[in-house]
């Protein structure tokens, strides 16, 4: 008898072999779910590659005024260079109108070169426009490109994935246990979001700005694609992961392994853990550990609220 996914009642009794149908229904789904959004990611691969070169374009967009190795170095110069030809270009066109006694041909090599300045200040950049990442091998830019398009399907195809995985064990537990069990896996995606979202908008601008900048002086930083990449990712998805703690501590505490409590006294080895939990994410500089310990210290104590409010109904 084959089983269509999703239709499994908490009381319906299936043997294994339509237990291993369902299963097969759903990651049937699930692949089918992967492969559209990876199409959809690789046919908007550019704006996806913008989304994760935009913290290091503005760092260095930015390097003129908070930076003063090679990268900030660069950047005053072009800045420099487009006020001295906005300048040279008026000059010469002032010469060229003055009421001076010039022959015609000096009048002529005049206009000429306002009118080069004049191209080269249009050709030039309004303002610095920052840099992106380098590749150095030559299949670089696709397998970077593919590999990006790749996460990003993973991303957009979270929803379903978690909605099929959801769908096949629910029905293992009873009308009490839902519950408590359904808030829990509704908190998981939220809350990944949440982490996701934090770590792109406040840890990884913070990051970034300070590692491209670290001893300046000694390095002229170029980044290349894949390491950078890496590193943006992995600090996104340790953020996703770590937000999940709510969902950890609450867990712990429907399972009678810890109680809010203990939880409370134990607030200093908490902070303890976490600090070194920080450390070795992605980004060991100071400066983003710091922001990152902000968040697990206020979900630590959000878990506490929680598993206080989820014992008041045993």
């Amino acid at each position: 008898m084959a089983v269509a996914a999703g239709r499994i009642a908490h009381d319906q009794r299936l043997t294994l072999v339509e237990h291993l149908d369902e299963l097969r229904w759903r990651v049937l789904i699930s692949v089918a779910t992967v492969i559209v959004a990876f199409g959809l990611a690789l046919w908007q691969n550019h704006g996806l590659l913008d989304v994760l070169n935009r913290p290091l374009t503005h760092a260095t967009a930015n390097a003129a005024k908070h930076a003063s190795g090679p990268v900030g170095e660069q950047a005053r110069f072009q800045s420099a260079e487009r006020r001295a030809l906005r300048r040279s270009a008026a000059a010469f066109d002032r010469l060229a109108r003055s009421p001076a006694p010039l022959s015609r041909a000096d009048r002529l090599a005049l206009v000429e070169a306002g009118a080069a300045n004049a191209a080269a200040l249009r050709a030039a950049p309004a303002a610095s426009a920052g840099q992106v990442p380098v590749t150095l091998g030559l299949a670089e830019p696709f397998t970077q490109t593919i590999t990006v398009s790749a996460y990003f399907a993973l991303l957009f195809a979270l929803p379903m994935l978690l909605y099929q995985i959801y769908g096949f064990i629910l029905p293992a537990f009873g009308p009490g246990e839902r519950r408590v069990v359904l808030p829990l896996m509704l908190m998981v995606p939220a809350l990944f979001a949440a982490g996701v979202a934090f770590g792109y908008f406040l840890v990884l601008p913070a990051a970034v700005g300070f590692l491209q900048n670290f001893n300046h002086g000694q390095f002229n930083a170029l980044v290349q694609a894949r390491p950078y990449y890496n590193f943006i990712l992995a600090t996104l998805a340790a953020m996703g992961l770590l937000f999940q703690m709510p969902v950890g501590i609450l867990a712990l505490t429907r399972l009678r392994v810890v109680t809010p409590r203990q939880l409370r006294k134990n607030r200093r080895y908490a902070i303890v853990g976490i600090a070194v939990i920080a450390m070795l994410l992605p980004g060991v500089d100071p400066v983003t550990t710091l922001i990152e310990m902000v968040p697990m210290l206020l979900l630590y104590e959000l878990s506490i609220l929680l598993a206080s409010w989820a014992a008041r109904f045993d």
